[in-house]
Order: structure tokens, then C-alpha cells, then sequence
């Protein structure tokens, strides 16, 4: 902690509740983080540090509404026109099994494919990056110090052969101005 901070308890409520009546009563901590006590500043406990990049969103998963294509429900996928209608409980049935079947199995494909693409994404990118940095990055700025002699000889070739010429294009063509009218 940084000096002159109050050293406070800090309490994170872990219960996932998704019925209303639960919010009446008293909520459960089932975590406590004990007070910190004062420490020296240094890189270490600074507020920078403790903060983590890799902690997963628990309720924003999807902040930047990347798949709202995705938000599908049973009406947009079955609807019966009202001349042909199917009976009231097949109906029932047919929307709580489209959304259990629809909860589980992408729970159970999630658990079967996000780790190991998370794991294969991670990779590639950390490969990428380092190919990148270490390999691209020199490359390029070498290719620009050895081209710099050739970037101020396009430079003077632009400013002594092809501006004059374009700005006594533009001067030439200045003069004229066209006029529309309507008949």
C-alpha cells in the first residue's frame, strides 16, 4: 500500500445468485482479504503492479460487443405462423429444450475447445510478437538507414523537378472556372 492510505478490510462477495428474492437478506463473504499492512514505496507494491492484465472479466465478457451477432433466442431461430400452429406444450417443450440443449452443449463444446485454442491462440500470438519485434522490426529500420541517402535524393528530385512543374500546372489552370445554369 502507499503511505497515507488507510489500511481498510476489503471484502469480495463470491455468491452467484440469479433469483431477486436473494438480495433482500444479508449476502454471504466467502473471502476476506486480510488488511495490508504499511510497506516502503517501491515497484513492487506500487498500484501499477497490482493490477493484472491477464484477470478475467466476470460480468463484462464481451465489452466491445464483438458477437452480438450471437444473442439468438428460441423466436429467432422457430416461428409458427399463425394458420399453422403446433399445440401449446409441444410449444413449452420445444423452447426449453432449444435452450437447455443450446446452454449445455456450448458449455460442454467450451469446455472441450477453449482451453486448448486459448492455448494455440497465446502461442501464435507470442510468436508472432516476437517474430515481429525481433526479426521485422530491425529489419525495416535497417532497410531505412541504408535507404536514407535514397529517400533526400527523392526528396530533392520531388522538390526541383516535379513541384514546379505541378504548381505552374495549377496556376495555368487556375484562370479558368465553370459556370452551370439550368434551362
Amino acid at each position: 500500500m502507499m503511505k497515507g492510505e488507510d489500511s481498510e478490510e476489503i471484502e469480495i462477495d463470491l455468491v452467484d445468485s440469479d433469483d431477486p428474492d436473494d438480495f433482500d437478506e444479508e449476502p454471504r463473504h466467502l473471502w476476506k482479504a486480510p488488511p495490508v499492512l504499511e510497506e516502503e514505496e517501491n515497484i513492487h507494491t506500487s498500484t501499477l503492479v497490482e493490477i493484472s492484465d491477464t484477470k478475467p472479466l466476470l460480468n463484462i465478457r464481451d465489452p466491445r460487443g464483438i458477437n452480438d451477432c450471437l444473442k439468438v433466442t428460441f423466436e429467432d431461430v422457430i416461428a409458427e405462423p399463425v394458420s399453422v400452429r403446433s399445440g401449446d406444450r409441444v410449444w413449452i417443450w420445444s423452447n426449453a429444450l432449444f435452450e437447455v440443449s443450446r446452454v449445455w452443449i456450448y458449455r460442454i463444446v467450451t469446455v472441450l475447445l477453449a482451453i486448448p485454442m486459448s492455448i494455440i491462440s497465446g502461442l501464435l500470438f507470442a510468436i508472432l510478437s516476437c517474430f515481429h519485434i525481433w526479426m521485422v522490426s530491425p529489419c525495416i529500420h535497417c532497410i531505412l538507414i541504408g535507404t536514407f541517402w535514397l529517400q533526400k535524393l527523392w526528396s530533392i528530385v520531388l522538390d526541383i523537378i516535379v513541384r514546379p512543374f505541378l504548381t505552374s500546372a495549377g496556376r495555368c489552370c487556375g484562370g479558368f472556372s465553370i459556370h452551370l445554369a439550368r434551362e
